[in-house]
């Protein structure tokens, strides 16, 4: 989660505590541990988690909970490595209550183009991190492994009613840090970069 914009961003979308969430992607548990102390009830799944926190090491389309049993889903920049997608997300949609919020933080990886690319290996290189040598490899990798976020809300759209994705910063987020969010913004704003984060919300239907 990192950033506080992040927790900020989710907070404002979601229903009161103590609402059932769940957190799809949920990585170190971070944001399932701040959800949970501010008074949230909270079933945090990953598939690909090994550590001690609460959360469960479960694929989406495998988690085993009644439906209409979840008040909110939330998915932090995850939904683009959730495989299948179609099938998980129209389950996701059985969990989620009508009426339920979905609240969507994402990585726009079609916008991530060479602009994008080499101010991520500028700033990587500059906190004396490795950065790939060729570029355009990089933007072949992400788009070749990681879903769209059109295809991530065509495949959320039978379930949910989505409201306008808005596009923002992403990344300093990227392993380099909050300091770098600004210096972004600022290049977003100067027109130097393109905007790759995306975020919306939605309201089961």
């Amino acid at each position: 989660m990192s950033a506080p914009s992040v927790l900020a961003f989710v907070r404002a979308a979601l229903p009161p505590p103590p609402a059932r969430v769940l957190e799809v992607g949920a990585g170190d548990g971070e944001l399932a541990a701040a959800l949970a102390d501010a008074g949230y009830d909270v079933v945090a799944i990953d598939p690909a988690y090994d550590g001690e926190a609460v959360v469960f090491p479960v694929a989406l389309l495998e988690l085993d909970e009644p439906p209409a049993s979840f008040d909110a889903a939330v998915a932090v920049v995850s939904l683009h490595h959730v495989e299948p997608l179609e099938p998980s997300c129209a389950h996701l949609g059985k969990l989620v209550r009508p009426g339920g919020a979905l609240v969507v933080d994402e990585f726009d990886v079609v916008a991530f183009d060479e602009r994008a690319a080499t101010w991520l290996r500028a700033r990587r290189r500059e906190l004396g991190r490795e950065g790939p040598d060729h570029i355009g490899a990089m933007i072949a990798d992400v788009r070749g492994h990681l879903h769209p976020v059109e295809r991530i809300r065509a495949a959320l759209s039978p379930a949910f009613e989505l409201g306008a994705c808005a596009p923002g910063p992403y990344l300093h987020r990227w392993d380099l840090g909050p300091a770098l969010q600004s210096p972004e913004e600022e290049a977003i704003a100067a027109g130097e970069l393109p905007a790759v984060g995306a975020r919306f919300t939605g309201v089961r239907r």
